[in-house]
């Protein structure tokens, strides 16, 4: 799938005086934020559709309601999946109430997401409404849940095509035998790298991929067959099997839940 590079302005950096700042960023759909760092902490959080964010070897999609945490200095990849709105809020890491050393994924409160869209830029705030509200933002992070790890990503360049490829494009439905052709590396030698560098099988990796992006179509309300041919599933009920093993709900219950939220 072809991606529109996308350079974020402005970078306003955090201070002592103004330790959090939030920015609204309108990206074309389908973007790339390329790979890059920054002295600040980040929580990228899309308030509509959502994107893919890769990290410290590892890669999450997350739809809107979850939030990823990048610590000072960690170089990381932002990929939007279609038409996406989202926050970039900095944290000054002084005041941050996250580990500066791992990221991770929260849950956003309905008052998380209140206080970021009034500190966003385009919001003019008084500097004392400014301070409490980036003071309250601070402690609703402290308390937000962290959720699912996320899927590792590999070093090895074979490996790395294959995943990368399955990333574009979750439902395919090509097995191992098929990617080795595709990668110049045998099966043998995928399913060895599978278990070397990822600790997992090529199934179990797929289905996780699968899982997430699920998710994410959920989230933007997508009927269930889309979801299922989405994700490489032949129907709506061996989807729908799959996911009431992996998270314990069957999709529709997993639906009312986030309509709920």
């Amino acid at each position: 799938m072809p991606r529109t590079t996308y350079q974020p302005v402005p970078l306003t950096q955090p201070t002592a005086e103004q330790p959090v700042i939030v920015h609204l960023r309108l990206p074309p759909p389908n973007a790339i934020i390329r790979r890059h760092r920054h002295t600040w902490g980040q929580i990228s959080f899309p308030l509509r559709g959502s994107m893919r964010v890769t990290a410290a070897g590892t890669t999450w999609v997350v739809p809107t309601m979850r939030a990823v945490w990048i610590p000072p200095e960690v170089e990381h990849e932002v990929v939007t999946l279609g038409e996406t709105a989202l926050h970039a809020c900095y944290v000054l890491p002084a005041a941050s109430p996250l580990p500066l050393t791992t990221c991770s994924v929260l849950e956003v409160s309905a008052l998380m997401r209140h206080l970021m869209v009034a500190l966003a830029d385009s919001v003019p705030l008084s500097p004392r409404h400014r301070q409490l509200s980036a003071a309250l933002l601070l402690e609703e992070l402290r308390a937000a849940p962290t959720l699912w790890p996320g899927l590792a990503l590999p070093t090895d360049r074979r490996l790395k095509a294959l995943c990368d490829a399955l990333m574009e494009e979750p439902g395919s439905a090509l097995s191992l035998a098929q990617w080795a052709e595709r990668t110049g590396a045998s099966e043998r030698t995928l399913a060895r790298l599978f278990r070397t560098e990822l600790r997992t099988s090529f199934a179990a990796w797929r289905q996780q991929l699968r899982l997430a992006h699920a998710v994410d179509l959920i989230n933007r309300g997508r009927p269930l067959a889309h979801v299922a041919a989405e994700t490489g599933y032949a129907n709506a009920g061996a989807f729908s099997t799959m996911f009431r093993r992996a998270l314990g709900k069957a999709p529709r219950d997993f639906m009312a839940h986030r309509a709920d939220e």
